[in-house]
């Protein structure tokens, strides 16, 4: 499935971190931020624009402030003028700090958004990357249900009629959380880290055959729901089939690959009979177990080993 590039609006990052408008461009409410780098213009501020990004939000901190201060007027409007010229998204001026007559005189002429908060530099740079990260990740949408079990994400496939749903809502009863039923939209927000979420039109309902529609907060609670989680581990469910052999020892890890991502996954086969909720909440512990280093399938294999070596002495 194709990856969708996503924007958002300058209005939402404005109103997610309250700064305060000091000048508001005439077409911010259609200014889109394309990228979650952003730049503190210190350099381009002393005059160098090689690889320069306009696309980037630029934060101004009290080094570059106090590095104005010390020229005359003229000499201040003409080093700023370079940087508004090339109309970036906005100017974000941190610490509360004034504004010089020059700035807001930029902003007005070149029609660029002059924005302020009282936040430190680093603080608000450090929070406007990570929330850009998630809002700007590359993200496609995957037929399954996503699940928190025991603190682990839980993705589980399979083809349409296999159980999902159905295993979904015995993990809700067993005290467990959904995060999203059919469709689950899962964004890439850094180069290990998957997070799923569901669609806004469909969050908190699960299908059932037989049944229908199930809204899941009102029947089991707030407590049974969840917006967003990280992917941990994947479970493929599919119909048993005889003669097949399926893994029994689980030596060897297996992965499915998500945008360039590798996740631990299991392929469980369904047939009556078989609990899959407690299954799955075996395979979530024992997964927290290997990412904490314990293998109890390599740890069996050690004792069998060590068992033989000593019959051989």
């Amino acid at each position: 499935m194709k990856e969708m590039n996503f924007k958002i609006h300058l209005t939402k990052v404005i109103d997610e971190f309250s700064l305060e408008k000091i000048y508001a461009s005439s077409d911010v409410d259609k200014v889109m931020i394309e990228t979650p780098e952003i730049n503190r213009p210190a350099l381009q501020i002393a005059g160098f624009y090689d690889y320069f990004d306009p696309k980037r939000l630029q934060v101004i901190g009290k080094v570059e402030l106090t590095y104005l201060e010390q020229f005359a007027r003229d000499r201040r409007y003409e080093l700023m003028e370079e940087l508004f010229k090339r109309k970036v998204p906005a100017v974000i001026l941190t610490r509360n700090m004034h504004i010089l007559p020059e700035m807001l005189e930029l902003a007005e002429k070149y029609d660029v958004t002059l924005l302020r908060t009282e936040e430190s530099t680093s603080s608000i740079m450090s929070a406007m990357i990570s929330y850009l990260n998630v809002q700007l990740a590359p993200r496609r949408t995957r037929h399954g249900v996503l699940v928190e079990v025991y603190g682990e994400g839980v993705l589980i496939m399979g083809e349409s009629g296999v159980g999902k749903s159905e295993t979904a809502i015995e993990l809700l009863k067993r005290g467990h959380r959904l995060v999203a039923d059919d469709a689950v939209e899962i964004k890439r927000v850094s180069s290990r880290t998957l997070v799923g979420s569901s669609p806004d039109i469909i969050r908190h309902f699960v299908e059932l055959r037989g049944i229908g529609i199930v809204d899941v907060k009102e029947i089991f609670g707030m407590g049974a729901v969840k917006d967003t989680e990280s992917i941990n581990m994947i479970i493929h469910l599919e119909p048993w089939v005889e003669g097949k052999q399926y893994d029994r020892l689980g030596m060897l890890d297996e992965y499915t690959n998500i945008m360039g991502i590798n996740i631990p996954s299991l392929t469980i086969p369904v047939k009556p009979g078989r609990n899959l909720a407690i299954i799955i909440e075996v395979a979530s512990m024992n997964n927290r177990q290997k990412r904490m280093g314990y293998n109890a399938a390599v740890e069996l294999n050690n004792r069998l080993m060590r068992e033989m070596n000593k019959m051989t002495e």
